[in-house]
């Protein structure tokens, strides 16, 4: 995974996932029309690395306290706080115990969420209030993708896997997405090239990517053993048109997708 540019965006998304009656299903938001960036699309909670994620003591309220250097360190905090604003689903544990918080617990730290989507407070002090040690150990690295050059707002995105905790269920903020819902990666691809949701072309690419595998264990285990390759898709020009194309060993199968597919 190569370390991000000055020149980008540094961003952290989750896929959150769980087994469903049939299939492995994912956590989606639908994010509102007037959000300047993938509006009204269906898509995995995440957003932007916030210069509070990584404060001087931050590394005293994780788990484990493994030796991150600090720029992986800050993506990973801000993917369990853009999970916790955009699904209500926390990453986290009491100090004393070894389990993450379950649903009972997290009702009763909802006015914190709240602070969060107003931005009034941050990841270092909620922990020292409350308690808490987040669990870095929870996510799982599963793709790099940075925006391509020709793009006017370039992002270098981190990608992690993590299955939900116990009895947290997921709701969207109201804000910045307005509706949610658990899908399985196959019917969200389906329902996006029927036209019935959007769905941008990185987030198609990591619900493929997601859809080989059928259990939550098994997904785990896959990104476990995956080698992340950065994507940086780039335009190919052929006598068919104009295509996009990602590296054939980034875990997406040889991608050769045509511009026109992408308005």
């Amino acid at each position: 995974m190569k370390k991000a540019s000055k020149n980008l965006i540094p961003a952290s998304t989750v896929l959150i996932i769980r087994n469903g009656i049939n299939d492995l299903e994912v956590f989606m938001v639908a994010r509102h029309h007037q959000i300047d960036f993938a509006s009204g699309a269906l898509v995995f909670p995440g957003g932007k690395v916030d210069s509070k994620d990584i404060g001087p003591d931050i590394r005293d309220f994780i788990v484990p306290d493994k030796d991150y250097v600090d720029e992986e360190l800050s993506f990973r905090i801000a993917a369990i706080r853009e999970s916790y604003e955009e699904s209500g689903i926390l990453f986290a544990k009491y100090k004393a115990n070894e389990n993450l918080i379950n649903n009972e617990k997290l009702e009763e730290l909802q006015e914190w969420r709240d602070r969060f989507n107003k931005n009034e407070t941050s990841m270092q002090e909620f922990a020292k209030k409350e308690n808490l040690k987040f669990s870095i150990e929870s996510l799982i690295p599963f793709a790099h993708w940075i925006t391509p050059d020709l793009m006017p707002k370039r992002f270098d995105t981190r990608f992690y896997l993590a299955a939900v905790p116990d009895g947290h269920q997921g709701t969207h903020d109201g804000k910045e997405s307005v509706d949610s819902l658990w899908i399985s990666p196959k019917q969200a691809i389906e329902d996006c090239l029927s036209e019935k949701r959007t769905i941008i072309f990185p987030t198609r690419m990591n619900l493929e990517k997601l859809r080989n595998s059928k259990t939550v264990e098994e997904a785990l285990s896959n990104a476990r053993k995956h080698r992340i390759v950065t994507v940086l898709p780039k335009l190919e020009k052929t006598e068919e048109g104009i295509f996009l194309t990602i590296p054939k060993d980034a875990g997406y199968g040889d991608v050769k997708e045509s511009i026109e597919n992408l308005r």
